[in-house]
């Protein structure tokens, strides 16, 4: 079994990464494999709603000029999802957003029954805010989300001062332990237990007369 875990942070190996880091090694001592990719510097545009990615049945963005496409091939091998973000003004990092929204939408097959996991990391305040936004997403996906002893935050302004957050590193570990308890549970038999679900029946609030 394999983690992809999504570092939404600007800084390679920032407090995001630390946090990050803490969950993967929790989870490699359970025996799963994990994997650390970071979104970088470079832009990562924003869906544009164009629909080619359903109308052409491309599994992916049609856009290939940042990482989304390449995030979601790591999805073809990942059994579980962890996106870490900075806050910046009460929300997710921008970039972090835009990957995630346009993923799910153009590849959002790869991500189904897989369970997930947000983690925020802030100096002072707006994690609890960021880490819903985070979260909500997944429970779109029919992701079941993992939990922890508290929401999965992380403080620390200064690079490395997250390790310094003995609470938020126990929490990291904590979640960490949890998906590696529900990836075992899913994957007992060899071969993953999905409930059925009925046909998507999507609608809106404007009806014709």
């Amino acid at each position: 079994m394999k983690v992809l875990l999504i570092n939404g942070s600007a800084h390679k190996k920032g407090n995001t990464f630390l946090a990050l880091s803490e969950a993967a090694k929790t989870l490699e001592q359970q025996g799963i494999e994990t994997e650390i990719i970071q979104i970088g510097t470079k832009a990562v545009r924003g869906c544009i709603a164009c629909g080619q990615c359903k109308i052409k049945q491309l599994g992916r963005c049609v856009f290939d000029d940042d990482i989304c496409n390449r995030v979601s091939e790591k999805l073809d091998t990942a059994d579980a999802l962890i996106v870490g973000s900075p806050v910046y003004y009460g929300q997710p990092n921008g970039s972090v957003l835009s990957l995630i929204q346009r993923m799910f939408f153009s590849a959002g097959e790869k991500v189904v029954n897989k369970p997930a996991a947000a983690v925020c990391v802030c100096r002072r305040g707006g994690a609890t805010a960021a880490f819903q936004t985070m979260n909500m997403p997944f429970q779109m996906m029919n992701m079941p989300i993992v939990t922890s002893q508290y929401w999965n935050i992380v403080y620390g302004r200064e690079e490395g001062q997250a390790a310094l957050d003995t609470e938020g590193m126990q929490t990291m570990r904590t979640m960490a332990n949890n998906m590696a308890w529900m990836l075992k549970k899913i994957h007992a038999d060899g071969d993953p237990s999905y409930p059925e679900r009925e046909e998507w029946q999507p609608m809106h609030f404007i009806r014709n007369s």
